[in-house]
């Protein structure tokens, strides 16, 4: 896998735990779907990093998305 790919991934995954979190802390029940998003983002995001020689930094998350889209629509 692409390292970029797996890089977006993590992110869109984290994005996507965080209301998830949210509700379950709320409605006073367990956040397994947030953990277990948070887990993948977290594996994703690793493999990213240790794949990539130099690995990533913060200001190169935006080109990794747009590598990405731009694979996508190629």
């Amino acid at each position: 896998m692409n390292p970029d790919i797996a890089l977006v991934l993590g992110v869109i995954f984290l994005a996507l735990a965080v209301p998830s979190l949210l509700s379950a802390f709320s409605e006073s029940r367990p956040p397994r779907a947030a953990m277990i998003m948070i887990v993948l983002a977290g594996g994703a995001i690793y493999f990213a990093i240790t794949s990539r020689p130099g690995g990533y930094a913060i200001a190169d998350i935006p080109e990794a998305f747009v590598r990405v889209i731009g694979m996508i629509l190629n």
